[in-house]
């Protein structure tokens, strides 16, 4: 499960940021290409963020696509498939671009003055 591994990097900005206040909502942006289930990111932050300052916190996903461009047709357009193809004339002969964030894009931390 990779989604541990890139929970942890999350978990090191967030930690980072926070500066020692608590968390409890995160939202990141992901690129298609990293292969992200967002159930298995939910499970993976909870267990990485378990003892820290974001314990507890709910994380949240945008899923970003990548780009494509075809060299048969010469069309291009943007795509959630890990592997596209050209969704015109269905050529594999594709040069994909982007769909690799992973941006650490809101923070919301506890309100303590409530």
């Amino acid at each position: 499960m990779h989604e541990i591994g890139l929970c942890e990097s999350i978990l090191g900005a967030v930690t980072q940021r926070a500066e020692g206040r608590q968390v409890n909502r995160v939202k990141v942006r992901i690129g298609v290409r990293h292969g992200v289930a967002e159930p298995a990111l939910k499970q993976g932050f909870a267990l990485v963020a378990t003892g820290t300052t974001a314990d507890g916190a709910e994380i949240d996903m945008v899923a970003v696509p990548a780009h494509v461009s075809c060299a048969a047709c010469g069309r291009a357009e943007q795509s959630m498939d890990m592997l596209p193809v050209c969704a015109f004339c269905g050529s594999a002969d594709v040069v994909v671009t982007g769909g690799d964030d992973l941006i650490l894009e809101e923070l919301h931390l506890v309100d303590l003055r409530a």
